[in-house]
């Protein structure tokens, strides 16, 4: 797989959003310390990236791993991500802060962190150009 401008832009969304996440995170926790305008402005970046890397990813397809119609296993994040999204504002639009909360932590620590661990792998874009470069 070569790096294209589609994979390009999915890949600094999926940064981006990576980078700014723990911002949104924090920036609203409880105490004297809550800092909501950070928080709202953080939050609506990452939603709005998030939202380009799951957008992104329908259109990447990799016929080389183990797939359906060019969909590998680490596409199921996109109904995930997309559906994590919906649902997190449905509860903060009824008033359910901890729900929204949690459903944002396991987005950022699932979508985020995780998925971006095994973008590394070797076979992948990513893997491939760290393990070039560290060789």
């Amino acid at each position: 797989m070569q790096l294209t401008p589609l994979i390009a832009i999915h890949a600094f969304c999926a940064i981006s959003a990576t980078a700014i996440g723990p911002v949104a995170l924090w920036a609203r926790r409880s105490g004297s310390a809550a800092h909501p305008r950070l928080h709202r402005a953080a939050g609506y970046a990452f939603v709005t990236l998030m939202l380009g890397a799951a957008l992104t990813a329908l259109f990447i397809r990799d016929w080389r791993l183990p797939n359906l119609w060019g969909y590998t296993p680490i596409h199921l994040l996109i109904p995930i991500t997309l559906g994590s999204l919906a649902l997190s504002f449905w509860h903060l639009a009824h008033s359910r802060v901890e729900q929204h909360r949690r459903i944002m932590r396991k987005l950022y620590f699932g979508a985020c962190l995780t998925a971006g661990l095994f973008t590394l792998l070797p076979g992948r874009l990513l893997g491939d150009l760290l393990v070039q470069s560290l060789a």
